[in-house]
């Protein structure tokens, strides 16, 4: 995929900043969360609701320091 660069303003950036899952995240990952969301939140209020709260509390998880590294998960998968 071709990348380009977009203009924002800062506070539209902190917004940004918000919606990060965890500190590398970036701003494509981002933008395509809340682009998925967005799409299924007209489709299928009900389950886009539920997403939602899925997402908050993961990031309320997450925040706590609540998480598998990845080397974490790898031992318990047995991979």
């Amino acid at each position: 995929m071709e990348a380009t660069t977009v203009k924002i303003y800062s506070g539209t950036k902190a917004e940004l900043d918000s919606f990060r899952e965890y500190k590398n995240e970036s701003y494509d990952e981002v933008i395509r969360k809340l682009l998925f969301i967005a799409k299924n939140c007209s489709k299928k209020p009900e389950l886009s609701k539920q997403t939602i709260e899925d997402i908050e509390k993961a990031r309320k998880r997450i925040k706590a320091g609540n998480y598998l590294t990845e080397a974490e998960a790898r031992k318990v998968l047995r991979l």
